[in-house]
């Protein structure tokens, strides 16, 4: 299921930061977003605040506007198309004396401004008129529900506001503690029922979510097919897809695409059950199967999975029904079904560069991967980078010479089922955690491994971090080469280091020294003179991103590596390599040309123009 972004807080003047800073300590996850010039010290920053408020909205981010509700308005109005689909938009005053519901009012802008209300101590401006005279909006039902017929709630309101009765088929707690008129002889009705049905002004249909459908099928059996076998299933027997609570399958399969297919049909996340759970559902099963328990363990994988799903209430509605090569079944569960609380999602590994650390540099994907993750698993100093964002996850520290036995757990921890971020500073797959994480899977054949949802997304590196900070050095051929010899043999580096100084590529070394290994920079500077001139330019970029960053420039002859620590990067730039200066010579820039002048003055020869 597709997650609710995290509230975006938009502070557009300082004057608003107090009442910012207490949404944020009520929602924890919310992130500040600061207009850049009158705002600082915000999660992230934005240029343009109409572009930047409707892609949020476009995104389905809830907004919380510290500002005039009129900016809002007037940001967002170019782009409403759908009342139905729109998220949550809130205005609150600078002093947080006031909330007032903009825009989604029936898709969490009321709830979330009552709340913030509550926070603040302030007033939530609610105006829709359900809410006022019934205390309940008919089209925002809890989540256990789901309305069929949305387009027939506001002539279905105006007939209760005019002074029709409901009658009421069926029973749920939101709608009998409401203020709604309701009658035996009512001539309008509300039906709660998993049976489909055509609605109208007079009838509105809720479906609680109180169907467990159980899947199988053979190995890379085609999405479509599990899907419409499911989706025919619940036609012949007249059942509302609306009704879905869980789809659920053996966890054998959580890595089969065609059984989350039929999950993310259902607006759901795919649950498994080990065979062991399923085959203590072997007495209700309908149709349990020999050749089925000799193949996974269990006597049937379809209605077990449903059952198991159900609870010991449910009851099996429709037994296993088969096509070529999947089946599926229903259970009828008597009391709402949770997903997220019955057997196992599939374990998902995040593999996650988060560039240097600053929040500005991290992109949206590692945020939002951070953000779905429940664990986190990394070298203590890059989870206390992240800082407030990480509140209330699981974190799993290890310390720097531990690599192995922190992808080993980032991989464990997601085959239990759990949503698990490995975090790296800078790019992961640069000298960093991810080549690990695919030797380990692919040396030990680990089946639990082999099924995880992995999913790598890359940071700023180092090398990019120094690049820009120095200019453009990498604008032609480069390469990089770590100067560790811990894993790789030094005659190998050498080697790597004579080729690279042949071939006149710009070379990020990358653990240039440490504590006890002083003597490699050395030998990769002599080398290096050996085919580029005494002054070529020499990036030395220390701590990037961070507070007591530091980019300075050198010639390769002088370069000391005595001056070179740990956290330090050197840039070698190649033959071509050049230095200029700005703001009247007093800010230098190094820069590798590609041959753009020398491709004009070709061009320029060749048409007969004079420069």
């Amino acid at each position: 299921m597709e997650m609710t972004p995290p509230i975006a807080v938009i502070l557009l003047n300082e004057s608003g930061r107090e009442t910012a800073a207490r949404i944020q300590k009520s929602y924890p996850e919310a992130l500040i977003h600061g207009l850049a010039g009158r705002t600082s010290e915000t999660d992230l920053t934005f240029t343009q605040t109409a572009s930047h408020l409707q892609e949020l909205f476009r995104a389905g981010t809830p907004i919380v506007g510290i500002c005039a509700a009129a900016i809002l308005i007037r940001c967002l109005a170019p782009i409403l198309r759908n009342k139905l689909t729109e998220p949550p938009v809130v205005a609150i005053a600078d002093d947080g004396s006031n909330i007032v519901p903009l825009l989604g009012g029936h898709h969490g802008a009321n709830g979330l401004a009552r709340e913030i209300a509550e926070k603040l101590n302030a007033h939530a401006a609610i105006t829709t008129a359900s809410d006022i005279h019934f205390d309940i909006a008919l089209d925002a039902p809890p989540s256990d529900l789901t309305l069929a017929n949305p387009q027939h709630v506001k002539e279905f309101m105006a007939r209760i506001l005019s002074g029709e009765k409901i009658r009421l088929e069926g029973v749920h707690g939101w709608l009998s503690t409401s203020n709604l008129p309701f009658a035996e002889d009512g001539t309008l009705t509300i039906e709660i029922t998993h049976k489909a049905g055509n609605g109208s002004s007079e009838k509105l249909y809720y479906h609680p979510k109180i169907l467990a459908i159980g899947v199988g099928c053979e190995r890379n059996t085609p999405p479509a097919d599990l899907i419409e076998l499911v989706k025919e299933t619940l036609s012949t027997s007249e059942i509302s897809p609306l009704a879905v609570g869980a789809v659920c399958s053996i966890d054998l399969k959580s890595d089969e695409p065609a059984v989350h297919a039929v999950a993310a049909h259902f607006g759901l996340q795919a649950r498994f059950f080990t065979a062991a759970k399923l085959a203590e559902e072997t007495p209700r099963l309908a149709t349990p199967s020999d050749v089925v328990f000799k193949e996974v363990g269990c006597y049937g994988v379809s209605e077990g999975a449903a059952l198991a799903a159900a609870g010991p209430e449910g009851s099996l509605i429709i037994p296993k029904e088969k096509s070529q090569r999947a089946t599926c079944a229903v259970v009828l569960s008597p009391a709402f079904i949770d997903a997220t609380n019955i057997g196992r999602m599939q374990g998902k590994l995040s593999v996650i560069g988060i560039g240097p650390g600053q929040k500005p540099w991290r992109t949206p994907e590692a945020s939002r991967l951070i953000e779905e993750a429940t664990d986190l698993v990394a070298y203590g100093l890059y989870l206390d980078l992240l800082g407030h964002s990480i509140d209330g996850k699981r974190r799993h520290n290890f310390g720097l010479g531990e690599e192995e036995k922190r992808v080993r757990a980032a991989l464990d921890l997601a085959a239990e089922g759990k949503n698990v971020a490995l975090i790296s500073s800078g790019d992961i797959g640069i000298y960093a955690m991810a080549t690990l994480v695919f030797e380990l899977i692919d040396r030990e054949e680990n089946s639990e491994w082999n099924r995880l949802d992995i999913e790598v997304t890359p940071g700023i590196s180092a090398l990019q971090a120094a690049a820009a900070r120095a200019g453009a050095p990498l604008g032609h051929d480069f390469c990089t080469i770590s100067l560790s010899d811990l894993l790789t043999p030094w005659e190998v580096i050498e080697k790597r280091i004579t080729a690279a100084a042949e071939g006149d590529f710009v070379i990020s070394f990358y653990n240039p020294v440490s504590m006890k290994r002083r003597t490699q920079l050395h030998a990769a500077k002599k080398i290096l003179l050996q085919h580029r001139p005494m002054n070529t330019p020499v990036i030395i970029a220390r701590n990037l991103g961070r507070e007591t960053e530091d980019v300075s420039f050198a010639t390769l002859s002088d370069l000391d590596p005595e001056m070179i620590d740990m956290l330090t990067l050197v840039m070698v730039g190649s033959s071509e390599s050049r230095i200029t200066t700005t703001n009247s010579a007093t800010k230098s820039w190094v820069y590798t040309p590609r041959g753009y002048s020398g491709k004009s003055a070709d061009k320029q020869a060749k048409t007969g123009t004079d420069t």
